[in-house]
Formats: C-alpha cells, sequence, structure tokens
C-alpha cells in the first residue's frame, strides 16, 4: 500500500463523518443528462448562485455503499490532479434517495461522440488524445491506483478537436497489488490472463460460450492481484478503435480467430533479440517485398498500419502482462505516421462521406460492455 492508497482510506473515514443532506434543487439548475449506467446518473448542472456548469453524479443510496462513493469523490478530489484526469469539485451531499458530488463536466461529449464506426478519427487527433491519456495514467499508477476501465464512454471531451481530454469514472479503481475476483467478459477490453476465470459464476457469458448453468457453478473463483498493465491493454485497444473505428477482434480468448491471428503474428514477430528500428525510413515496393522474408506477416487487422504503429500496439497487447508496456512507453512512438498512406487516403475518403454525426454507439453495443 503506497502513501496515497493509505490516506485515501483516512480521507473516506473522515468525509463520512461530514456528509451533509442538501436539497439538489435548491443548489443547482438541472440541464440534462449526460449518461447513466449501473451505478447512476450523471447530469449537466449550473451552480445557482455561482453560474457555474459542473457534472453532477448520482448514485442511488439502496444499491451504493458509502465508502465506495467517498473513495470515488476523494480520490477525483485529491489525487486527479493531471490535467488530463476529471476532478471532483469540492462538493459532495446527500438526499433522501442519492449520494451526490460534482466535478468537471465534459461539455463536448466523449470519444464515442467523435469516433466514426469503421472510420475511425483522424490520426492526429488520436496521437494527441494518447498522448494525454498515457500521461493520465502514468500519474495514477504512481500513486499506487489502477483505473481498470479504460473506454471511450470515460474519455471526455473539452473540445471539439480532442486538443484536450480527461480520463474519468474512478468506480472501479483499485489500489495496485488488491486481490479481487478475475472476470473473464467477452470484449476485446478484456486481457488475456482474465481467461482463467471464464465460465465461473463472477464472469459474462462469450458468444461462443454453450456450458449449462450447473458446468459454470462448479468453476471456482479465482482471485488475482490488481496490476497496471490491465490499463495497458486497454489503452492499446482503445487507440486501434480511435484508428479504425471498430476492434481487433470480438473477444480476447483462445476460440477466437482473429485473436488467434495476432497472437501468431506478436509470437512470431518478438524474437528474443528482436529490436525493430520502427524509425527507420520508408521502404519503397521492392524494398518491402525483400523485408517480407525476414519478418513475419503482419496479422491482417494490423496491417494497415505502419512499422512504428505496429509497435506501439505490441508493446501495450503484449499477452504476457508482465511483459507489457507501460502507458508512459507509449510515449516513444508518437509523432511518425501510424497509418499507411494508401489506408489514410482511403480514411479521408470516407470521412468526407461522413456528415461527423455518427457516434460508434454500433460499436458501443458490440462491445458488450457499455454500462458498469
Amino acid at each position: 500500500m503506497t502513501a496515497a492508497t493509505k490516506l485515501l482510506d483516512e480521507m473516506c473515514h473522515l468525509t463520512a463523518q461530514s456528509l451533509t443532506p442538501m436539497d439538489t434543487s435548491e443548489h443547482f439548475k438541472i440541464l440534462k443528462l449526460l449518461g447513466e449506467g449501473s451505478y447512476g446518473k450523471v447530469m449537466l448542472a449550473v451552480h445557482r448562485k455561482r453560474g457555474t456548469p459542473m457534472a453532477l453524479k448520482f448514485f442511488p443510496r439502496e444499491s451504493t455503499c458509502l465508502f465506495s462513493f467517498l473513495r470515488e469523490y476523494n480520490l477525483s478530489l485529491s489525487f486527479c490532479t493531471h490535467p488530463s484526469l476529471t476532478r471532483a469539485l469540492g462538493i459532495a451531499y446527500s438526499t433522501p434517495s442519492h449520494y451526490v458530488f460534482a466535478q468537471q463536466a465534459g461539455l463536448f461529449g466523449d470519444l464515442y461522440d467523435v469516433i466514426l464506426p469503421e472510420v475511425g478519427m483522424e490520426e492526429d487527433s488520436c496521437q494527441r488524445v494518447v498522448s494525454q491519456l498515457c500521461g493520465a495514467l502514468s500519474h495514477l499508477h504512481s500513486l499506487g491506483f489502477v483505473h481498470r476501465d479504460v473506454k471511450p464512454e470515460n474519455v471526455f471531451l473539452c473540445d471539439s478537436t480532442c486538443r484536450w481530454v480527461k480520463l474519468g469514472d474512478f468506480g472501479m479503481v483499485k489500489a495496485r497489488g488488491t486481490r479481487v475476483p478475475e472476470v473473464w467478459y467477452s470484449s476485446p477490453y478484456c486481457t488475456p490472463e482474465a481467461e482463467i476465470a471464464r465460465g465461473n459464476s463472477d464472469s459474462w457469458k462469450s458468444m461462443n460460450d454453450e456450458e449449462e448453468e450447473e458446468e459454470k457453478k462448479k468453476k471456482s473463483r479465482v482471485w488475482v492481484s490488481v496490476e497496471p498493465s490491465t490499463d495497458s491493454w486497454a489503452l492499446g485497444i482503445l487507440t486501434y478503435a480511435m484508428l479504425t473505428g471498430s476492434h481487433p477482434w470480438a473477444e480476447t480468448a483462445s476460440d477466437c480467430h482473429s485473436y488467434l491471428k495476432y497472437q501468431e503474428w506478436f509470437e512470431r514477430a518478438k524474437g528474443p533479440n528482436d529490436e525493430l528500428d520502427v524509425w527507420a525510413e520508408p521502404q519503397d515496393e521492392s524494398e518491402a517485398e525483400l523485408g517480407k522474408k525476414d519478418h513475419p506477416p503482419v496479422a491482417p487487422q494490423f496491417a494497415c498500419f505502419t512499422p512504428l504503429a505496429c509497435s506501439f500496439f505490441q508493446s501495450l497487447l503484449d499477452p504476457r502482462p508482465k511483459f507489457r508496456g507501460r502507458p508512459d512507453d507509449g510515449l516513444s512512438f508518437l509523432g511518425g505516421d501510424w497509418v499507411m498512406e494508401k489506408e489514410r487516403a482511403r480514411l479521408e475518403k470516407e470521412r468526407k462521406k461522413s456528415s461527423g454525426k455518427g457516434a460508434i454507439k454500433k460499436l458501443k453495443e458490440m462491445e458488450g460492455r457499455g454500462e458498469r
């Protein structure tokens, strides 16, 4: 346990004694719903006296542990000091039906509003987002916390061009080293190491699972340690979604054909002495053909990316959690081209056809974990 995680627990015990009851409508004007899930809902509001816009996060008292509520509030208030982390505003109270706290509002929506299905977003914007998320996650990890829920709907926009984004929703955050039940779920965001829990009572059903409920109950719970490598994996999948508007595979599972293709490529490419010069000058077609004899063919879903981008993905999407790159390692891959010229031209053409209003809602439904 780090000093920060210890202090967080102490702060929760202190604020539990000072949480005051308050009437929401007396102090705030509610404007609209920003989002909702199993945790509760988030409303855009304006402080009646100050005129300050903010997001009010409502947690139903009947289904919310007070300590969990205070933990998320205090974490956001006191430890999310990085500019790309959503911060609480020092307002927390209770109503007869809810616990509530105020936080910074993402007035321009979230990443789902700018990622177009099967097209993605502009590469420059993607790299700006990745740069900020690398910093935000590195900050949390340095304090001993792991986010555990990095995905497009939890990245909020402070402008329309992604020059400033904020990672939010800290309800799943745990201290590094905490022992928790492993949960496998049918999604590319699920790490490969979680598959050991597939089919037990904690995990979600796979699209390929035909196992009876009685058999599931026989599989025992698996306890694992919370590690930052979980966030690295999610950042890799999120980056792929930003660049392509799709996912590299439907679910991270040993019976998913697309994931197996990636795994085969990874194992062939990552030899013991493999150090690809990602900043080498681009090859012409004849050189590229010669290079194919020395390097294994790229997995089909990554063929549209440059060697620089492929190295980025192989760092964060390393199937071996102990060797997986840290978010700050991703910074060394920024600045160069990530998408092949031919693919970039195709995406630009598709982008111009689009009105720009279609978000990646279909992808959210396919992903199967839109709500926590």
